[in-house]
């Protein structure tokens, strides 16, 4: 058994490990010394669905399939129905939290009432509970009103994490509007849909000094604008999501599994993408975890519902594409994976772990899945990598 993170550089993590390796623990599920333990991953960006939309997922399944893949924490966005834009919003979620969850989850609250982008939800009372503000689904429209909640999140010691994008530049597009799009008479999203959006959100958060975080980038002009920022000592991050880094329009089929808003873009976005994690730019990787029914996602990709799932195959996709080619270290996809989230948004460690068999070759099998949710442009790829066992809170919460 052993870990990959450097002790001078992540001593609080690697103590914690250290502590780890010389218990038992390690052996109730069978693990020997082939394996790695790591500190349990972070995901800063999941949606669990519950409450309201429990046909897709709940904060049950969502949780024991994030344990499957290694995570500990995961932070819940406020697409919700009630939205957690008041009191009793967040205050429903927090209770099936505290009655369900397997692992640790840290609800979102929404930037504006109702995610409409009109009025900013009641800020003051959220702020307790909440692990930043955002309205992820959708982009603020309004640039007084996102200078407004930046002010606010600032005053509140809150960060501001948004969904950039530009509403009418959209077109009704559902997939890139890149070669694929042209190809097959679909209707494309332009980059600069989001670009734009992150464009002017950086301008306010250097103006207002608000912290500030981008959701799930997708093409190179996003990557270039935040690292000219990050230059100018503006207080951003971001955070990409595995399907930007290992796929593009080339590996598009008319499958409602590879719908997702922002869509896979060109492959020189994608190497951006990749560019952005090798030097820092990119501050992290999260799922956006996004589960939806069978039928919901059986319309191809003209028809079905943006979104598809990813805890469950995210470090195995993540290693055998990016670890495995000598595109990054392993301690590098630890640090997007597990580190940089938890130091950014504030996330205790408390010492949570997961141990992996590196050697394991297999076929990603979405019908294995513990999320409700079964759509992911990953399906029949064959990775490296197998979760063993995930402990959160002294407790095993998943094994095999």
């Amino acid at each position: 058994m052993q870990t990959v993170l450097n002790k001078e550089k992540y001593p609080r993590y690697s103590e914690a490990l250290d502590a780890v390796l010389n218990t038992d623990i390690i052996c109730i599920g069978g693990v020997d010394s082939e394996n790695i333990v790591f500190p349990g991953f972070c995901d800063v960006h999941v949606h669990f669905r519950e409450p309201g939309f429990s046909y897709k997922e709940t904060i049950k399944t969502g949780t024991l399939a994030a344990a499957r893949g290694g995570y500990t924490d995961v932070c819940t966005m406020p697409n919700l129905s009630p939205v957690p834009d008041c009191r009793d919003g967040l205050d429903a979620q927090l209770d099936i939290i505290r009655r369900d969850a397997a692992i640790n989850v840290h609800p979102y609250a929404s930037i504006t009432v109702g995610e409409r982008g009109e009025r900013l939800s009641d800020m003051d009372a959220l702020a307790r509970d909440a692990v930043a503000f955002s309205d992820d689904g959708r982009g603020v429209q309004s640039e007084d009103m996102m200078r407004a909640a930046m002010e606010k999140a600032k005053s509140l010691g809150k960060m501001i994490v948004a969904h950039c994008e530009v509403n009418e530049l959209l077109h009704g597009g559902y997939i890139h509007d890149g070669e694929y799009a042209r190809a097959h008479g679909h209707r494309g999203i332009p980059s600069e849909s989001e670009w734009r959006q992150i464009e002017r959100d950086l301008r306010l958060a250097e103006a207002t000094g608000c912290a500030y975080h981008v959701c799930h980038i997708s093409c190179k002009e996003s990557v270039e604008l935040i690292r000219e920022a990050k230059s100018r000592g503006v207080d951003a991050t971001c955070e990409t999501a595995p399907h930007y880094l290992l796929l593009d329009e080339g590996d598009l089929c008319e499958d409602g599994r590879f719908r997702m808003n922002p869509p896979l873009r060109g492959r020189a976005d994608r190497e951006a993408l990749v560019a952005g994690i090798a030097d820092g730019t990119i501050d992290m990787i999260a799922t956006d975890h996004a589960p939806h029914s069978a039928e919901e996602k059986s319309r191809g990709l003209s028809g079905s519902a943006f979104g598809i799932v990813g805890l469950e195959c995210a470090f195995p996709a993540l290693y055998t594409g990016l670890v495995k080619t000598g595109v990054i270290s392993l301690e590098r996809l630890v640090e997007l994976m597990a580190i940089n989230p938890r130091e950014r948004f504030g996330i205790p460690y408390n010492g949570d772990f997961c141990v992996w068999d590196l050697n394991e070759e297999y076929t990603i099998d979405p019908s294995e899945f513990l999320s409700m949710g079964k759509s992911t442009p990953f399906a029949g790829a064959d990775v490296f990598g197998r979760c063993k066992l995930t402990v959160c809170g002294g407790k095993t919460v998943y094994s095999i």
